[in-house]
């Protein structure tokens, strides 16, 4: 008998999920100061400032009124294990309005750039900064012109995705206090 795959999300994956809609639900915030700090978060992530990502969602969370762990939480998403194929598919973007060298040339750079931040210190971010100036304007400006666009997009998916929930996850919780 020949059984047939079914393309479902699994439950158990969207189990995993709930302890982080715990967390973010139990921010003390407002629904949009909570989604703008997850969009605000969401486009850093994407963006070629691995080493001073999380000064710059600290900074600007606080500069633009936004919930600050929020903002913080999604830049983790770029780590020295998904630099390689997050910038590079940036760097993809990015060619289409600036010209660079062959894509997978990049992908092997953003490799050995990747080993070699994995054996930084996490506070070492002069050294950080300093590995990604090195490779060059040729590969710099797609770079930064695709993250701006990669970042921009998720960032604003987050942000409505994630006020749109919250909306709607306060909304009710304040419904069912009134009925108590």
């Amino acid at each position: 008998m020949i059984q047939k795959k079914t393309n479902k999300i699994r439950p158990n994956f969207l189990l995993k999920l709930r302890p982080i809609l715990r967390w973010i639900i139990k921010l003390r915030s407002s629904p949009q100061a909570i989604a703008g700090g997850l969009g605000l978060g969401v486009f850093l992530a994407f963006t070629p400032t691995y080493g001073v990502q999380l000064l710059l969602a600290v900074l600007l969370a606080t500069f633009f009124n936004l919930n600050r762990p929020a903002a913080i939480i999604p830049v983790w998403i770029t780590n020295p294990v998904t630099i390689a194929p997050v910038y590079t598919f940036n760097y993809w973007v990015g060619c289409f309005a600036w010209p660079g060298p062959p894509v997978g040339e990049v992908y092997q750079t953003f490799l050995n750039i990747a080993g070699k931040l994995a054996r930084l210190d996490f506070w070492d971010f002069q050294n950080q900064v300093v590995e990604f100036i090195s490779i060059g304007k040729e590969v710099l400006v797609p770079l930064v012109i695709g993250s701006v666009v990669v970042g921009g997009v998720l960032g604003v998916i987050s942000y409505v995705v994630s006020k749109s929930l919250l909306m709607f996850i306060f909304s009710r919780r304040v419904r069912k206090k009134k009925l108590l």
